[in-house]
């Protein structure tokens, strides 16, 4: 043991070893990470997020819901009994930033997709008490006055291709239609559910009349935990 004596006494040669073995432990650790496609597995049904809804998504994240409100469920009992079935990473793979969360002043929203109407979260939105008399939640009316500004929307689709997102060509081309189609009931949407299967089509605001910051949200709430069918699949069917 003296060569290890040695080595404690001279403080240079101790550092020098100590940066070769942290080298050595760090290549090991992230070399291969650059070979493998994706360190998330694919799972049925996951998309990137429509025009309105990401546009709902920006909202969600100017707001600071996700301060107040998580979109993670974890694989605990009492979680997967109240919330439903425990997040999937890759439910969150074309998130950025994801929407985790820390912090759970009111419910998680990983699964509220489909939960509540439309008409419901309006009137949350507007006024929380009206509909969950002890919550602490500020209103947010002043969404459904605001007119929805989305003339850059290509850009958003763009910014989020250079992140990873597969937004195709089609999906480009086809942004500000597939904008208003998805909240106007009464507009051509079969291009819209072909490119984004299952998202929801309505007028969300309940004004027909002008697209709103409102319509934006609730049509981001109402796809959470939808895109994937966890009744069709057992756990070990659903990668593809």
């Amino acid at each position: 043991m003296h060569w290890h004596a040695r080595i404690e006494k001279n403080v240079i040669l101790l550092l020098v070893l100590t940066l070769i073995t942290v080298s050595i432990g760090g290549i090991v650790e992230i070399v291969p990470t650059f070979t493998i496609e994706s360190t998330i597995e694919k799972v049925k049904g996951v998309r990137p997020y429509s025009p309105l809804e990401l546009a709902g998504r920006n909202i969600y994240v100017r707001e600071g819901c996700y301060t107040c409100h998580s979109q993670q469920i974890r694989t605990f009992r009492d979680e997967v009994e109240r919330y439903g079935h425990y997040s999937l990473a890759a439910e969150s793979m074309y998130d950025h930033p994801f929407q985790w969360g820390s912090k759970r002043t009111g419910p998680d929203l990983a699964r509220v997709g489909g939960k509540y109407s439309n008409d419901w979260h309006v009137a949350h939105l507007k006024d929380p008490r009206s509909v969950v008399p002890e919550s602490i939640m500020p209103p947010y009316a002043f969404l459904a006055e605001t007119p929805l500004r989305m003339d850059d929307v290509n850009a958003h689709l763009e910014a989020n291709i250079a992140v990873g997102v597969p937004y195709s060509e089609a999906m480009l081309e086809n942004a500000r239609a597939d904008l208003r189609a998805q909240a106007n009931p009464n507009a051509d949407t079969e291009g819209l559910l072909e490119r984004y299967p299952k998202a929801e089509v309505a007028d969300f605001d309940g004004n027909p009349g002008q697209l709103t910051e409102m319509d934006a949200l609730v049509a981001y709430l109402q796809i959470l935990g939808r895109m994937v069918d966890f009744a069709d699949y057992g756990t070990e069917e659903l990668a593809q």
